[in-house]
């Protein structure tokens, strides 16, 4: 961001809308509207060596009911991520992870959001009862680990925090088997 503090236009639960000075390369300045976020959560919930645990979630936004990995905001707390992605792992889908691992992060889109996804694989996974927030409709799908990577690859999963999180994870699992 830039030395003067961003002007709050708009501020909501989980976010706000800005305006911020972006110097320009004459010299001068120009005025942009960004959305400033907490930063967010995505895990790969790994049933089995062979398996992942997906959300089908409804999503306003864009109308539709969306296959997605778990995921969720960081607390406007200081809660670090590791403890998020457990707390949206156990919420979102009942399962209780042994061991979560950071594998990356990255931004969502960098052009209008100041929002940093910090990607988990989640490990040893005991199933337990889903802890939904009020409106949340969650179903709960496992797939087969190749089959979550085709349907990155064909269109069937469309999010991109899951298209991310899924390819990323699964370039790192082809690398290590190669070796």
């Amino acid at each position: 961001m830039s030395a003067h503090p961003p002007e709050i236009l708009f501020q909501a639960r989980r976010f706000a809308v800005a305006r911020v000075p972006q110097p320009c390369h004459d010299g001068s300045v120009r005025e942009r509207e960004v959305i400033l976020h907490p930063g967010s959560v995505v895990v790969v919930p790994m049933v089995s060596p062979d398996s992942v645990c997906l959300v089908e979630v409804m999503r306003v936004a864009v109308g539709e009911t969306l296959l997605e990995l778990p995921a969720g905001t960081l607390d406007h707390g200081d809660e670090p991520p590791i403890d998020t992605a457990a707390r949206e792992l156990a919420e979102e889908t009942g399962y209780r992870a042994k061991r979560i691992e950071p594998a990356g992060e990255f931004w969502m889109s960098p052009g209008i959001l100041r929002e940093r996804m910090h990607l988990f694989v989640a490990h040893d996974l005991t199933p337990g009862e889903q802890v939904l927030e009020p409106g949340e409709l969650i179903q709960t799908r496992v797939v087969s680990w190749r089959d979550a990577v085709e349907m990155c690859l064909d269109g069937r999963i469309h999010d991109a925090k899951s298209v991310a999180g899924i390819l990323s994870v699964d370039a790192r699992l082809r690398g290590t088997q190669r070796a």
